[in-house]
């Protein structure tokens, strides 16, 4: 897939993203204007590379947890509310297989998934629960989660998200976001049907570009980081040999160059 056909696609789910959705009103909250597509984006954008901090939520299950339980390792973030009855589901949906896809390619031990639901008063356990079961997230990696009103806020907050209250639901961006291992923001993906190729790509950047350097899986990992490229044709990352050729070009020339100074500076100390 060429790079101006995934732009050409990415633009058109962008417009679709914004779309007002119409689940019954899941807030008592007045209606405020809609948002600004451009403005919506653009403050998220300014969220890349802030680190998100350590916030306290509950999961379907009741169970409380904290952020800093996903630190060392990427995690993907999406938002939804659950009274939602289009966008949302669709999203979510999409996600399912993308996270499919990222867990045959890369292990789903490799990273995790957190959906929160963004409509503090509304999005209660037991609806976060019913809203997996009715989407089949069935993911040992991926937790559905809740959280106090200032708790969402403050999380939304850093994520760079808005949203507004319209007449039957809200109105806001499909955003899901890549975490790298520190917690920081390294991408977000937007629209509810994105290409694969636009999630898989920062996943790979976070999941192998980070890896330990001095061991032996982080070695694997940096050879896959620098010498793989994803085949959206095929749905699996491929051996790119001209990267590959070029790597250990490069590395003979640096073994070769090393070599030259040593000698050179036995010389020099025997000259001497």
């Amino acid at each position: 897939m060429g790079l101006v056909m995934i732009c050409q696609r990415v633009a058109a789910k962008l417009a679709a993203a914004f779309a007002i959705l119409l689940a019954p009103a899941a807030s008592a909250e007045p209606a405020a204007s809609a948002l600004d597509p451009a403005a919506a984006i653009a403050m998220g954008e300014r969220a890349v590379g802030r680190s998100v901090g350590n916030y306290t939520l509950i999961d379907s299950t009741g169970r409380s947890f904290s952020l800093q339980e996903y630190r060392g390792k990427p995690l993907v973030i999406s938002l939804v509310y659950t009274a939602c009855s289009s966008v949302c589901p669709a999203t979510t949906q999409h996600l399912i297989d993308a996270v499919t896809e990222a867990g045959r390619v890369f292990g789903p031990d490799r990273f995790a998934v957190l959906t929160i639901g963004f409509d503090a008063r509304n999005d209660t356990v037991p609806r976060m629960a019913q809203f997996a079961s009715l989407q089949g997230v069935k993911f040992a990696n991926w937790r559905l989660a809740s959280g106090d009103a200032a708790t969402v806020v403050a999380l939304l907050n850093d994520l760079g998200f808005s949203y507004r209250a319209v007449a039957g639901g809200f109105d806001h961006p499909t955003q899901t976001t890549i975490l790298g291992r520190d917690g920081r923001i390294y991408r977000h993906v937007y629209g509810d049907d994105f290409p694969l190729p636009m999630f898989m790509e920062p996943m790979k950047d976070v999941i192998y570009g980070n890896a330990t350097p001095f061991s032996f899986g982080g070695i694997i990992d940096r050879i896959k980081f620098i010498c793989t490229a994803y085949d959206p044709g095929s749905r699996r990352y491929r051996t790119d040999f001209g990267l590959l050729f070029g790597a250990v070009i490069a590395a003979f020339s640096l073994v070769g160059l090393a070599g030259w100074i040593v000698r050179e500076w036995i010389r020099s100390v025997r000259a001497a």
